[in-house]
């Protein structure tokens, strides 16, 4: 059996590690993995090399950097500069190469701050971004018009995918560099080992979020990436090719807080902190394009949440549990 060399960039990250579980899973698919001492992605003449060196047939672009709001605000610069040397140095070494299949995993902080919700794919470029994470948004963006670019000037197949908020398995657990869930896991958690009264949240908690376990964002990526090409011309456009993925819907930061603390069995009081920034009020992604083309979420919040919280506790070092 002839097997497909599949490149994906990122692979020990949240996404790219998820999207590795289920391709190791295909007899027809030979996986390419470098890690970062072995490939440096921000080093254009490495990547070029490494492209140039291994025949890779497909490119899933999981790669790059992220964090939450403390982190966006802290470190605007690195944002955008690795971000865009990242997508710069895979995507065009990958066709230089020859490499005509290609998924970009984006972020939905592309959309405006007020984009009406559900934000459909159109949204793209029609506001003001969010300013806490436009550095990351505008790499983001710029990354959905590279693929864009390289497939209307040489004919390329790369296909981009906008992700609602994710979560699961080897998620940053950090105390002040991470997303809202694992923020509000590792809070709760460490809460109740110190026998804690309460947990102050940050922000009113009425902003809306949407979240999507990574394993379905896997399931996502891998089917967009093996659309059959006329159906998936069929529903992108040339300059609005992205695709959303999420599960159309969400919760308050409160009802999140709270489902927290029951799968983490905390048992004092949740305090909002109303003087720290919310952030866009409300990420509710429409997912009719993904869902039109045969697609839907299978882990529900609460159980995604329980199964994320027992992995933590496995394999997270240097907390007590």
């Amino acid at each position: 059996m002839s097997k497909k060399k599949i490149f994906v960039a990122g692979h020990n990250g949240m996404v790219g590690s998820a999207i590795v579980r289920q391709l190791r899973q295909r007899p027809d698919v030979e996986l390419v993995l470098r890690s970062r001492s072995e490939l440096d992605l921000l080093d254009r003449q490495a990547v070029t090399k490494f492209f140039s060196d291994v025949a890779i047939d497909e490119v899933y672009l999981a790669a790059a950097k992220v964090g939450g709001i403390v982190a966006n605000n802290d470190y605007p610069a690195d944002f955008i500069y690795q971000n865009l040397l990242i997508e710069c140095n895979i995507i065009h070494a990958a066709h230089i190469s020859g490499v005509h299949k290609l998924l970009f995993l984006g972020s939905s902080c592309i959309y405006p701050k007020f984009a009406v919700q559900p934000m459909r794919e159109d949204a793209l470029l029609s506001g003001t971004l969010e300013p806490t994470n436009e550095p990351y948004a505008i790499a983001k963006i710029a990354g959905i018009k590279l693929c864009e670019s390289y497939n209307r000037q040489y004919s390329r197949d790369y296909r981009s995918v906008m992700p609602t908020n994710l979560y699961g398995e080897n998620d940053n657990f950090h105390p002040e560099n991470s997303h809202v869930i694992p923020a509000l896991m590792r809070r709760f958690h460490e809460a109740k080992l110190a026998s804690e009264e309460k947990v102050v949240v940050w922000g009113s908690g009425k902003p809306m979020r949407e979240f999507l376990h990574v394993n379905d964002m896997a399931a996502a990526s891998i089917f967009v990436m093996e659309l059959d090409a006329l159906h998936y011309q069929e529903n992108i456009s040339p300059m609005l090719s992205h695709i959303n993925v999420g599960t159309g819907v969400d919760c308050t930061i409160r009802e999140l807080a709270e489902t927290m603390a029951q799968v983490v069995g905390f048992k004092g009081d949740i305090v909002f902190d109303a003087s720290k920034p919310d952030g866009t009020p409300r990420k509710l992604m429409d997912v009719s394009r993904l869902s039109s083309m045969g697609w839907r979420y299978s882990i529900e919040l609460e159980q995604g949440l329980a199964d994320t919280y027992q992995w933590f506790l496995a394999n997270t070092a240097g907390i007590r549990v």
